[in-house]
């Protein structure tokens, strides 16, 4: 994520705990935008304010914690299932090859979410597979925990009406549809047909007067696709009030040539901020730049992953762990030596040619896990 204009120095980020008031900085602004964007919609503003009360006492628990010798990130990503209805080109969960391991049972979700909320993390995001897989879970969660954030990654294509009016319930749930530019660009990746079923989708979703985002992978060949104005102003009609630009990682073999050069990434950086101040959305990069905060974020510095099978890793491109969350806490998964030690040297996880550091260093990380 980009840290937004004021929210400190960049050289505060380089000293011990400066980067995570700035993270900290850069997720509350984000939430101060949205409640911009959604003040015309009262059931939203509530739910928003909230949302962005609890982020501040988050950030309290946080450093209460940090004070205790406990790192604890705003964000948690949890990769739900394995399981998918698609089979889209390029997809990480496909590469890791561990479907056959066993998904977190529901109590052991419901007790790492329930875990991670206690901690002070702020922001949960969902992804799979298809999290939608496991629907009832999700809006059981974010009914009891009304002051977490849930961001949902889905493909889109298993939201019919009855699910639309499930997620629309919890104001906390923030669907993020999965599209890769038009027609074209989306059905080359994802399947034929699915643009069509995805604008229907957007459809439903936005009858219900939810807050729905979308996700769009950014490779080379892309760029120039999803950069224009006219595909930001076709969904921004469609509804989507959130636009969430994934840098790609090249995680299947022979596709390094679709990673952003260092210019393109430059002209990312740029476009986002330009749509920010013209469009009333959000626009997130994802990694972003992560040298302001002094190198990567993952492994606990501003998020860190859980595995379908609860596995407790730096971060869904880098599948390694020493710790499984179905037989330790959250807690101690936090304190893991392997974690420990990725943050450790984070500074030489700079950003790279490849849109993802650990992914880049992946022979240094399995290297830590050897030892």
């Amino acid at each position: 994520m980009n840290p937004v204009a004021g929210s400190g120095p960049e050289e505060d980020a380089k000293t011990a705990g400066g980067y995570r008031d700035l993270f900290d900085g850069t997720i509350t602004e984000t939430l101060n935008q949205a409640l911009r964007i959604i003040r015309d919609d009262p059931t939203l503003l509530i739910a928003g304010t909230n949302l962005f009360r609890y982020q501040k006492k988050g950030a309290l628990l946080r450093r209460k914690n940090e004070r205790k010798g406990l790192l604890v990130p705003p964000v948690m990503i949890v990769s739900v299932t394995s399981r998918c209805n698609l089979t889209c080109a390029g997809c990480y969960m496909r590469q890791r090859q561990n479907s056959a391991v066993p998904e977190m049972t529901p109590e052991v979700l419901r007790s790492v979410v329930f875990e991670a909320a206690d901690l002070g993390v702020s922001v949960i995001v969902l992804a799979g597979g298809e999290p939608l897989m496991r629907r009832a879970e999700i809006v059981d969660l974010a009914r009891s925990l009304p002051q977490i954030l849930f961001p949902v990654f889905t493909n889109g294509l298993l939201i019919e009406e009855e699910t639309a009016a499930s997620l629309a319930a919890q104001k906390n749930i923030v669907p993020v549809i999965s599209i890769e530019g038009f027609r074209q660009e989306t059905d080359c990746r994802r399947g034929p047909g699915v643009y069509d079923r995805l604008l229907s989708t957007c459809s439903i979703l936005k009858s219900r007067r939810g807050f729905t985002g979308c996700s769009v992978t950014v490779t080379s060949s892309t760029i120039d696709q999803v950069l224009d104005e006219r595909f930001i102003e076709f969904l921004l009609d469609a509804g989507i009030r959130a636009f969430v630009f994934v840098e790609y990682v090249p995680i299947e073999s022979g596709t390094r040539n679709l990673v952003l050069t260092p210019d393109q990434r430059k002209r990312l950086n740029t476009a986002i901020q330009l749509f920010s101040e013209k469009y009333p959305a959000l626009f997130i990069e994802f990694p972003g730049d992560e040298d302001v905060y002094g190198g990567c974020l993952a492994a606990g510095r501003g998020f860190v992953h859980v595995s379908p099978s609860g596995d407790l890793e730096p971060c869904p491109a880098s599948p390694f762990s020493d710790a499984n969350l179905a037989t330790v806490s959250l807690k101690e998964g936090l304190r893991s030596n392997f974690l420990q030690k990725i943050r450790e040297n984070h500074s030489r996880l700079i950003e790279t040619d490849g849109g993802c550091a650990l992914w880049t260093n992946q022979e240094w990380v399995k290297g830590l896990m050897e030892k």
